[in-house]
């Protein structure tokens, strides 16, 4: 077993150099000031510029600096799972290494953690007042959708600054874009979840890592989410739902042209109706086929690797008699 320490902060690098030695002295000051054991997890994922080098020697002169680096640039999501996976600490916190996340705030996130709760997210409340139609009016959509679907109310998706214990992070399990939907998939588990304003400074050095393709990424991962949260132990629900529709459909527009054919003499042959139908019913015996098929992969799944559907918290129980 890991031995474990009080706190430790995970931090993605990619392309990030200039920014290394200010982020570590934030870092360090901020933990200094919590007077708790604690170790710095930089996570090197596939920088190009001399983020390694810059890495390498506050590893050098801090021996609480972890350092990790991957082959190549597998994405934020990739460097945070190798971060906790490595992680000692029985509170972890994650932040950005571009500065914009404040490190001062780390106390404010492990206060919280202390005080009882599961999960803190940070809520950059005052981010882009400057830009509201071209970058705040976009968020402030983005985490309504995601809050709409996921049933988790945030205000910051997106906000990297985040605190956990550590038993609540080593039962998710991360891949695509999903570290900003840890507070979701969380919530599965029936963790407490809060969010506290955190300072928000723009960006000095380097550029954002952040366009419209990883936008994209993140909408199909919502969907992933999505039916992971309903459906992922049920997929016969959804699926036997969409295919139990498709064919009532299919068997009523049926049943109205069999009605015209056989009682009211009109051709049927040639209208695109009667092919609609026949579509109609065979799409939905699929779905349901399709439904099945998922909950026969889904058993197996769970008994081939014994993984439980629920998530224990504490045990509380008397210790066994000498004479039991």
């Amino acid at each position: 077993m890991k031995p474990t320490i009080a706190l430790s902060i995970v931090v993605p690098v990619y392309n990030e150099e200039k920014n290394l030695h200010r982020l570590h002295e934030e870092i360090t000051s901020a933990c200094r000031k919590l007077d708790r054991t604690y170790e710095i997890i930089l996570v090197d994922d596939g920088s190009r510029d001399g983020s390694l080098g810059v890495l390498r020697s506050i590893q050098a002169s801090d021996p609480r600096v972890r350092i990790f680096r991957l082959r190549k640039n597998f994405g934020q999501t990739a460097a945070l799972s190798a971060g906790f996976d490595n992680a000692r600490g029985e509170i972890i916190v994650t932040l950005d290494s571009d500065l914009e996340n404040d490190p001062n705030d780390i106390g404010l996130l492990v206060a919280k953690i202390e005080e009882g709760c599961d999960l803190v997210c940070g809520w950059r409340k005052d981010r882009w007042k400057k830009h509201f139609f071209s970058r705040r009016l976009p968020s402030l959509t983005a985490n309504w959708l995601i809050s709409h679907i996921t049933k988790v109310r945030l205000r910051d998706y997106g906000c990297t600054l985040k605190a956990f214990r550590r038993e609540v992070i080593q039962n998710i399990k991360l891949y695509g874009e999903m570290h900003r939907f840890i507070p979701a998939i969380a919530a599965t588990i029936g963790v407490t979840i809060t969010e506290v304003p955190v300072n928000f400074r723009p960006r000095i050095h380097g550029k954002s890592k952040y366009g419209i393709s990883r936008s994209i990424r993140v909408f199909l991962d919502l969907l992933t989410v999505k039916f992971l949260l309903s459906y992922s132990t049920r997929p016969l629900q959804i699926f036997g739902l969409m295919g139990l529709i498709s064919g009532a459909a299919g068997v009523i527009i049926g049943l109205v042209l069999s009605y015209q054919r056989l009682f009211m003499q009109v051709g049927i042959g040639n209208r695109p109706l009667l092919l609609l139908a026949i579509l109609l019913m065979v799409v939905g015996f699929q779905f349901v086929t399709m439904g099945l098929l998922g909950e026969i992969m889904v058993r197996a799944y769970h008994e081939s690797s014994e993984k439980r559907i629920y998530v224990v918290r504490e045990v509380i129980e008397s210790e066994p008699s000498e004479t039991e």
